[in-house]
């Protein structure tokens, strides 16, 4: 009742919470959004109809978007296929392969720390007969190369494999499973949802052969995502998930939704342009965060410090509940325990339990999804809130 309370005489102050959930979706850029708005309004053609300027407009901004995005994966733009999100990008990925191979085998191999937008396609082609073999990672979050080599068999069709997890930030060796995976003749799969814009991602380099991205974690607008889709050494095929249309290739039917595959475009472009600035930027705000919350006592990092985002920092605080932590902090502090698609469950996350957390601590745990535009008395603000409720939430006991 009485944080219902201060909710509301702070809302009446106009005053709102730091957003601290930049992992769960970021803010739309003023650029962005500035590249986006003729696209919702002056600009109103359908890209499929080559019959007049608007259409012929649609589309040239589109090729644009394409080959922005394109580059900044070191991919050819003919191989962006685009979606409504990494979501759509990863189920056309995964059943889209297996429908397309099955023929040749049945197994696929991904991880336990997976996003469920990964888990869950996995677990319906299990329902239809697929094997699946889901690796354990160690106390940090990675993969054991050695169980990958183990894993395969003469049925392996894909390896699916996080890029960073959208939880603990981890990166995974992906140019080290591109190789086993290239050497045995199995495709190569990863949600780079959380990485693009934050890491280095090159495709040729790393030996992808599906990658999927969104807008939406790097200040772009949601409801737009791609999928990068080999075509040459191997060229892939998938099986379409969407049927109706000519679109994408014949592998997405539907209009292109062009003020939103700009936005998509622009943000990438944006973020190409800033990573040599924001990076370091939130690395600064990553360790100021992190020196803060440790100097409150009992507080555990989950996953690894320097195999990580910058932008994204995991920890188990010992004596509370983080669920009731969100919510006494809520009024000053924005941000979550966890995935944000999985922030209604109140079993603890997967991802902390494959890493070896105890349930009590894997509940106890908070995500900070750090922004360009948060700010160190922010980080600060944060800290002073969050370590007042600690100490009461350990002495109300």
């Amino acid at each position: 009742m009485r944080g219902d309370c201060l909710r509301g005489f702070l809302g009446r102050l106009g005053m709102r919470p730091i957003y601290l959930d930049g992992l769960a979706t970021t803010p739309v850029d003023p650029q962005v959004l500035a590249a986006m708005l003729p696209y919702f309004s002056d600009r109103p053609g359908n890209p499929s109809n080559r019959g007049h300027a608007y259409g012929w407009e649609a589309a040239a901004a589109i090729d644009v978007a394409r080959e922005t995005i394109a580059a900044a994966i070191h991919a050819h733009p003919e191989e962006i296929i685009f979606t409504s999100g990494a979501t759509e990008a990863n189920n056309l990925a995964i059943k889209g392969v297996a429908e397309a191979y099955h023929s040749r085998g049945r197994h696929i191999i991904t991880v336990q720390t997976e996003h469920n937008a990964v888990l869950a396609p996995c677990r319906y082609l299990e329902s239809l007969g697929f094997r699946v073999t889901y690796l354990g990672v160690n106390e940090k979050g990675f993969i054991d190369l050695a169980e990958l080599e183990q894993a395969f068999t003469p049925e392996t069709l894909l390896v699916s494999v996080m890029a960073a997890n959208n939880e603990i930030g981890v990166l995974q060796p992906l140019a080290e499973i591109g190789r086993r995976c290239r050497d045995r003749g199995v495709l190569f799969h990863t949600d780079a949802a959380q990485a693009l814009g934050k890491i280095p991602l090159d495709v040729q380099a790393l030996q992808v052969d599906l990658m999927s991205l969104t807008a939406h974690k790097l200040y772009g607008p949601k409801g737009i995502g791609a999928l990068y889709v080999r075509r040459d050494r191997p060229r892939v095929q998938l099986a379409p998930q969407l049927h109706g249309g000519p679109q994408e290739q014949g592998w997405r039917s539907g209009t292109l939704a062009t003020p939103l595959i700009v936005g998509f475009g622009a943000a990438v472009q944006l973020a190409q342009e800033r990573q040599a600035t924001d990076i370091p930027y939130l690395w600064h705000l990553k360790e100021r965060l992190w020196q803060g919350l440790v100097s409150l006592g009992d507080i555990y990092l989950n996953g690894d410090w320097q195999q990580s985002l910058p932008n994204c920092l995991n920890v188990s605080i010992a004596g509370v509940d983080g669920n009731v932590l969100l919510r006494s902090i809520y009024p000053y502090v924005a941000l979550s325990t966890g995935a944000a698609c999985s922030s209604e469950k109140p079993t603890p996350s997967h991802v902390l339990l494959a890493l070896g957390r105890s349930p009590t601590l894997a509940r106890a745990s908070l995500r900070f999804g750090l922004l360009r535009t948060t700010t160190e008395a922010d980080i600060d603000t944060a800290l002073e809130q969050i370590g007042r409720s600690i100490w009461q939430l350990r002495h109300s006991k």
